[in-house]
């Protein structure tokens, strides 16, 4: 799993040529690491989407541009622009149709 940057950010999400959906978490987040194995499972079913990560607590630029409130959050961009906003943990199937409904 790709962990990106405030300063990779644009490189690797705004000017990615696949969709991208970005998990904004931190490591004492106890529901981010509920749904970290969920993330990497979909970042593997999902060949044609692009999964990153990026730890809140050491870039807070991009999250705050982005008014991540809460954690986890999943931004899901597409050609440059920020589509979907998923907050909270939930299970795998609701999750993976979510991110379908917003590609």
């Amino acid at each position: 799993m790709q962990e990106i940057t405030d300063s990779t950010f644009e490189k690797e999400v705004l000017n990615s040529d696949k969709p991208v959906v970005l998990d904004a978490w931190a490591p004492w987040c106890a529901p981010c690491l509920g749904m970290a194995p969920i993330f990497e499972e979909l970042s593997k079913e999902m060949k044609n989407v692009k999964f990153v990560k990026m730890n809140v607590d050491e870039n807070q630029e991009t999250p705050s541009k982005y008014f991540v409130q809460s954690i986890p959050t999943f931004l899901i961009f597409k050609n440059g622009k920020l589509i979907a906003n998923i907050v909270g943990g939930r299970p795998k199937s609701v999750f993976k149709s979510e991110i379908e409904k917003a590609l």
